[in-house]
């Protein structure tokens, strides 16, 4: 059974997983909208005829109407702790505002999709994980109709801002990637990869709930 992507709303759309799934909706002969949640206007979302821009400068002020009528609802929102600045701030992106998006959708019939972490668990003692695991067990406990968690390894892809470790380390595996094996589970995945199996878990997925984990994500084909 096929599941129909009509229209969409998108935040973290303007990430590296948010900008290669808003170029994949916007090429889905039977996606009509994609309504994408951003703090300012954003100049390469304008160029996607079937984007419409929602302008909001705080996440936190979304409400019930403004996530109604959507098939799917995605989740590329997410930071990192040196980016956030603080512990405090990371948390806020990465648990708060996807929690508060998932408790309104949580009112709809929409398909909830999320970017997760492969090491994501309560329980870990890395504050990332630990909280990328929070954010999952939060969402099972919901209620929503449908869920996708989609838990990529590293992600390769040009990200505006500079990540130092994660830019060494993209470049150390391109240079290595060939005696890299498909089975290896850690294998880095591309932006584009990620974005396709959100897409794909969208149209086929008919179970409440799925994990959607690395080794799956490498299925599907793409290029750095």
């Amino acid at each position: 059974m096929t599941n129909s992507i009509k229209s969409v709303i998108v935040i973290g759309a303007t990430g590296l997983v948010g900008k290669s799934l808003i170029k994949q909706l916007n090429q889905h002969p039977f996606c009509e909208q994609i309504t994408a949640v951003v703090r300012k206007e954003d100049q390469a979302l304008k160029k996607y005829t079937k984007v419409r821009q929602f302008i909001i400068h705080d996440s936190f002020l979304l409400s019930e109407d403004d996530v109604k009528g959507y098939s799917q609802a995605f989740s590329c929102l997410g930071t990192t702790l040196k980016k956030a600045g603080s512990k405090e701030n990371f948390y806020r992106i990465d648990f708060e505002m996807n929690a508060h998006f998932a408790d309104l959708i949580a009112k709809t019939d929409a398909h909830y999709l999320l970017v997760s972490a492969m090491g994501a668990n309560p329980s870990s003692r890395i504050f990332y994980n630990q909280v990328k695991g929070r954010l999952e067990q939060y969402i099972q406990q919901l209620g929503l109709q449908r869920v996708s968690i989609i838990r990529p390894s590293l992600l390769l892809g040009e990200r505006e801002e500079s990540r130092i470790l994660e830019d060494a380390t993209q470049k150390l595996y391109r240079k290595f990637s060939k005696f890299v094996p498909d089975t290896f589970k850690y294998k880095p995945v591309t932006a584009a990869q990620v974005a396709h199996t959100m897409v794909d878990a969208a149209q086929s997925q008919n179970i409440p709930f799925e994990i959607y984990d690395n080794l799956r994500i490498q299925q599907h084909k793409s290029t750095i």
